[in-house]
């Protein structure tokens, strides 16, 4: 199960609801572990790295049970604060756990987490804060062990809006004495996500959706219940797979105002898409368009995320798009994967310039990492041409993308 084969040329068309948010689901998943009674969390998303927190969380103690997308943690039988290096190796997001763990216990120890290779992702801002917030950190033989008999509120600036600092000393901080101010925080949607769902367990937050969060730390923090947002990727992904394919997609279960930017481009690109209270429609365009400029950015900017499947799109675009990554030096690895698919992409730095071409043909690529697999998937479920509005077969070959298979549905 570590190949997918795609026979492109096929439209796209049909209705699907979006599950939960995995990068709301994640950090939502950590901060349980400082209740002090048993939490539901609904329409967690049936994926690899979920699995990966779940298994991390009954490795510590906690009671789990996972039934029907939805996930009940029991964390007051937690006996241990130290993660498994295996468990921490397979999934950059276990680093969600060092603050909450440490808020609630005291102490906890981790090993340098793992997770897609897509650049230099230090966990510098995480360390420095929770210094700043009283802990006592110890680097070293590969370990990173924090210690405090209780945090302090303080003022916390972070030289790059980090959106996995933010959550983890937001979560810190709501168990720490007195007031906490992070100034240049992550504004991501999950930053609000994150902060509603505390919210239901007796925290106090402000300013969560803005630059500067304010939380007054409490003596505990009680059980709930909470519904995970709508994955605001998987909806760029899936409008993006819809208009590469020509194809009426209808997607239900979303928040048009979390993917403002990337509709914007969409419709800059010749997409027709049209936007509701929680429903997205894309139809059929007859021709896609070069975009001059794109370039990522933290939000409400363009996601790094959907960068790879968007550039996938305007490799069959009329013109020349320009494409800038400014969040993560090494995320032009789908390149030389488009590159035997026949795209025309040429980059320089961080620079990728993307010239439309007028089919793309199937090819074996290999997936290296999560999002540039569905930018795989993305240019193998099309492979066609369009010529005023009349779409013809490109290849008869299928793409056989080689990755692992959780990470494609991940994504």
């Amino acid at each position: 199960m570590e190949r997918l084969v795609i026979e492109g040329g096929r439209r796209l068309a049909g209705s699907l609801r979006v599950h939960g948010s995995k990068n709301a689901a994640l950090p939502i998943l950590a901060a349980v572990t400082m209740a002090d009674e048993e939490t539901l969390i609904r329409d967690v998303p049936n994926l690899e790295d979920i699995h990966v927190m779940l298994d991390i969380l009954r490795s510590v103690g906690a009671k789990v049970r996972y039934v029907d997308h939805q996930v009940y943690i029991d964390p007051t039988s937690i006996e241990t604060t130290v993660i498994p290096d295996h468990l921490m190796s397979q999934m950059r997001s276990s680093i969600f756990l060092m603050g909450p763990l440490l808020a609630r216990f005291g102490m906890v120890r981790i090993s340098k987490p793992g997770g897609c290779s897509i650049g230099s992702r230090p966990i510098d801002f995480h360390l420095k804060g929770l210094e700043q917030l009283g802990a006592e950190v110890i680097d070293r033989h590969g370990y990173i062990e924090c210690r405090a008999n209780r945090l302090r509120g303080g003022a916390i600036f972070l030289d790059f809006p980090s959106v996995g600092a933010t959550e983890n000393l937001m979560m810190a901080a709501c168990l720490a004495e007195g007031e906490t101010v992070i100034g240049n925080a992550a504004r991501e949607p999950e930053i609000r996500d994150l902060a509603a769902f505390l919210t239901t367990l007796g925290a106090r937050i402000s300013g969560a959706g803005d630059d500067t969060i304010v939380i007054e730390g409490v003596r505990r923090l009680h059980g709930g219940q909470f519904d995970v947002s709508p994955d605001r990727i998987v909806t760029g992904t899936l409008l993006i797979a819809g208009a590469v394919t020509g194809g009426h997609v209808v997607l239900t279960n979303v928040r048009p105002s979390d993917s403002t930017a990337v509709i914007m481009k969409l419709r800059e690109a010749g997409v027709q898409i049209s936007a509701s209270r929680d429903i997205l429609e894309v139809r059929e365009s007859s021709e896609l368009r070069a975009i001059d400029r794109v370039q990522t950015a933290p939000f409400p900017g363009f996601p790094t995320d959907l960068q790879a499947p968007l550039m996938a799109l305007l490799s069959m675009a009329k013109g020349t798009s320009i494409v800038s990554e400014t969040v993560f030096e090494d995320r032009f690895r789908h390149v030389p994967e488009l590159l035997r698919m026949g795209a025309s992409i040429k980059v320089d730095l961080r620079t990728a310039f993307v010239r439309g071409v007028k089919e793309l043909s199937g090819a074996p690529v290999s997936a290296t990492d999560l999002r540039a697999g569905a930018a795989l998937v993305v240019a193998g479920d099309d492979i066609v041409a369009r010529t005023k509005g009349r779409r013809a077969r490109a290849s008869p070959f299928s793409t056989v993308c080689y990755c692992t298979l959780w990470n494609i549905v991940d994504a």
